[in-house]
């Protein structure tokens, strides 16, 4: 070879190592530069099969037991994908792999595979260079790439390539790993903080400023919630005073004596004082933190608020006075009349002796009603209301309510005003005479004398709504929710108090809640009135017929047999089950019950359920998790049974889809009412009534199962249109790989977070979704999916 040729050899080898090396330059930087775990994932595969020319390339990634955690797959067509995610033998053809001692580079793969006794390969693959992927002695995955693109061999200088682009890709995989486990860990720990109800503050111990605060705390001390700076603000305006009134100096603040002696406070009791005049009685402890020199460095407080205890005290205070002046004041005329009868020394006329037995007959009714009232509150709370529910005319209870109102000497008006064609409803009628007393007794107390009293029923859905309206006083938003808890009084001006006993409302409430219904207060504010709605299941007269529900649950006679209507109970308490299965045999139905979530779920596909009721509280399962994978497989309404009542949890459970909630402990009589309930809605909303999704471009019609693109048609396979249904239910809210998981695959599935995004990049490429700039399916780093909110 002449001197010119080795030159241009020389030179040509030159040119093809600097741009090899650029290439894998580009490749790492590429890799490095964001902390996004599947990008990062996405980038490696991409940037490895782009080095060497590939037509395709896979990686594997292994979590800390070893176990493979990622399989991401670039280059092959779906099809191809789908068959090798398929490939009965693919497990442990992966472990083969992971088991070489170092890289593999071979012309035909097929027959590698075939030597090592796997045969069949569902693709085709010839040219094979794997290596696998360590950091130190820890392997972190494999990455493998096929057939060059030119249809020659991978060389020497592919595999040397590859070996430098696997180093740095188990440190950048790494690298994101750890950043996803912080950022889940910090969303975590902030969560968790974030809703709790007791507050939680930080303070910089040298400088005295807040590090981090909840919102409960935020809320105490004035300031606005998520706006750090804002609470910061707050927190130096507010000052605190003993119970006596007495302000502390700034020195012997909690949070100062924590920040500058180092003294733990504990549980002591303080009124915080805010600018606008307002006070809230806290318990508050501090604790300092110190560092590894023993130097202050930072203040953790609690702040809890006691008021609403207070308040509960002195409500329930005042309810024992008052019990004991009703009581008093009746037996005292009782007493007294009794007295001038049998002292009088001569015989009293007739008419005065009648006089006086009135004023005793009179004087017990009014106890026998206080009393009456105090027996169904204590009735209500502990599940066992007395209710009759039979086919009624609510213009006839309403009639009787209105009659025996105008005959007890009321000076105000009723004034009826029904929709017509009101169906019958499923109700105890004396009950719900007692509910319209009790409304119309209330209403009279805080309107002027002879004003009107409206009352009026409509048709909504499978509900008949009752409205009872005054022009009264009218009642502070900020007051309606306690309206209808026992012993609640309410200021209402004019030396009102709304609540009278603060038992009538609570009754109402229960009444109405046995029945299967709802009840509510709406004001416009103080002067304008107020109106009490109350719903009542309407009958289907075609299903329905009566129905006696006893004091100890069990069910007259006079009931329907419904043996079609099976209902699945699923609850781990063997008490709950047998009380449940019980109740719902007496009632006509046909119980199904189990306390094992995998039996659950077969039963659901085996028995097909009219009905589920489910405790949220289930071993080794989240009860929200399980409920919200029932409804993406079926329009089946779940009734939640659940001894919290929080309005969170409730809140929660109605957005996943529940039917309905009832809180534990319940009669039979309000369950039977619920499901009746829940069953005449599913009847008129067979598909649950879901409202297309429809964002941008993207429309999701859940009831024809079509999803369209611009108005064109997109084709998905099924597990496809599910996973894409599963975030159309929730949009705008995180679902986790695991929520995903459980609601797209049956709970013994294979199914891990590699497949999922596989199919979310397919899902993505249908859409026409940018995965680095999403417009619909939003990735949260470490967490999950979301897509767009409308």
């Amino acid at each position: 070879m002449t001197a010119l040729g080795e030159g241009d050899r020389l030179r040509a080898e030159n040119e093809m190592l600097r741009t090899r090396i650029s290439r894998l330059a580009e490749a790492i930087l590429r890799i490095s530069e964001d902390l996004d775990l599947e990008a990062v994932l996405q980038q490696v595969v991409d940037g490895a099969r782009s080095l060497a020319g590939a037509r395709y390339a896979f990686l594997m990634t292994y979590d800390e037991d070893g176990g493979i955690q990622d399989l991401l797959v670039s280059g092959l067509g779906e099809a191809e994908t789908a068959r090798l995610f398929t490939y009965d033998a693919g497990p442990a053809l992966l472990r083969h792999l992971k088991g070489l001692p170092g890289s593999l580079r071979t012309r035909d793969f097929a027959a590698h595979a075939a030597a090592v006794g796997f045969t069949d390969l569902p693709v085709t693959l010839g040219a094979f260079l794997g290596m696998p992927i360590r950091i130190r002695d820890r392997h972190v995955g494999y990455i493998s790439m096929g057939d060059e693109e030119s249809g020659a061999d991978f060389t020497v200088e592919d595999e040397e390539t590859l070996k430098m682009f696997a180093a740095q890709a188990a440190t950048a995989i790494t690298n994101a790993r750890r950043y996803g486990e912080e950022q889940r860990a910090k969303a975590d720990l902030e969560a968790l903080v974030n809703t709790s109800p007791v507050g939680v503050l930080v303070l910089d111990a040298p400088t005295r400023e807040l590090v981090r605060i909840n919102h409960e705390a935020c809320r105490i001390i004035g300031g606005q919630a998520g706006d750090d700076a804002d609470c910061a603000r707050a927190l130096e305006r507010v000052e605190f005073r003993r119970l006596d009134g007495t302000v502390l100096p700034t020195i012997e603040a909690p949070f100062e004596r924590a920040a500058g002696t180092g003294e733990t406070v504990h549980a002591e009791e303080l009124v915080i004082g805010l600018p606008s005049g307002d006070q809230v009685t806290t318990l508050i402890n501090a604790t300092p933190i110190r560092s590894e020199d023993e130097q202050l460095v930072a203040v953790v407080a609690t702040i809890q608020d006691i008021t609403p205890l207070e308040e509960l005290e002195r409500l329930r205070t005042d309810f024992l006075g008052m019990v004991s002046h009703e009581l008093r004041t009746p037996l005292t005329s009782i007493k007294g009349s009794a007295a001038t009868v049998l002292a009088a020394s001569a015989p009293l006329d007739p008419a005065e002796t009648r006089q006086f037995f009135r004023i005793i007959e009179e004087q017990a009714d009014h106890m026998r009603g206080l009393i009456n009232n105090l027996l169904d509150l204590s009735r209500i709370e502990a599940g066992n209301l007395s209710v009759v529910t039979e086919p009624t005319d609510i213009a006839a209870v309403i009639d009787q309510a209105r009659n025996a109102f105008l005959s007890s000497g009321y000076r105000n008006s009723v004034d009826v005003e029904l929709a017509p064609g009101l169906p019958r409803v499923a109700a105890d009628g004396k009950r719900i005479v007692q509910v319209l007393h009790n409304l119309f007794s209330n209403a009279s107390k805080y309107s002027r004398d002879w004003s009107p009293i409206r009352v009026t029923a409509w048709l909504e859905d499978t509900q008949v709504v009752l409205s009872v309206s005054d022009e009264g006083t009218g009642i502070a938003s900020e007051h309606l929710p306690r309206l209808f808890t026992k012993f609640s009084h309410i200021d209402a001006g004019r030396d009102h108090r709304v609540g009278g006993h603060g038992l009538g409302l609570a009754i109402c409430r229960g009444i109405v809640e046995a029945h299967g219904g709802r009840i509510w207060a709406e004001s416009d504010g103080e002067e304008d009135g107020t109106r009490f709605r109350f719903t009542i299941p309407a009958v289907d007269e075609s299903t329905t017929s009566p129905r006696v529900d006893h004091v100890d649950g069990s069910t007259g006679p006079g009931h329907a047999h419904r043996t079609s209507d099976r209902i699945l109970v699923v609850d781990d308490d063997p008490q709950i089950l047998r009380y449940v299965r019980n109740t719902l045999g007496e009632a006509g139905y046909t119980p199904v019950v189990t306390g094992d979530v995998g039996e659950a779920s077969n039963l659901i596909e085996s028995e097909r359920p009219q009905l589920v009721l489910l405790n949220l509280v289930l071993p080794e399962v989240d009860g929200f998790d399980f409920l919200a994978r029932i409804r993406a497989d079926s329009h089946t309404p779940v009734i939640v049974l659940s001894g919290r009542g929080r309005g969170q949890d409730i809140a929660k459970a109605f957005e996943l889809g529940a039917a309905d909630y009832v809180v534990k402990p319940f009669s039979p009589a309000e369950l039977v009412a619920r499901i009746g309930a829940a069953l005449r809605h599913a009847a008129t909303h067979p598909h649950g009534g879901m409202e297309p999704y429809t964002y941008g471009d993207l429309v999701i019609n859940h009831l024809e199962r079509a999803v369209t693109m611009s108005g064109k048609p997109v084709r998905l396979t099924p597990t496809e249109y599910k996973l894409l249904f599963e975030l159309s239910r929730h949009p705008g809210r995180v679902l986790t790989h695991a929520q995903l998981l459980r609601s797209v695959w049956s709970e013994d599935h294979p199914a891990d977070q590699r497949l999922l995004r596989s199919f979310i990049k397919n899902v993505r490429q249908k859409l026409g979704d940018d995965a680095r700039n999403p417009s619909y399916i939003f990735t949260r780093s470490g967490v999950g999916y979301h897509l767009a909110k409308p």
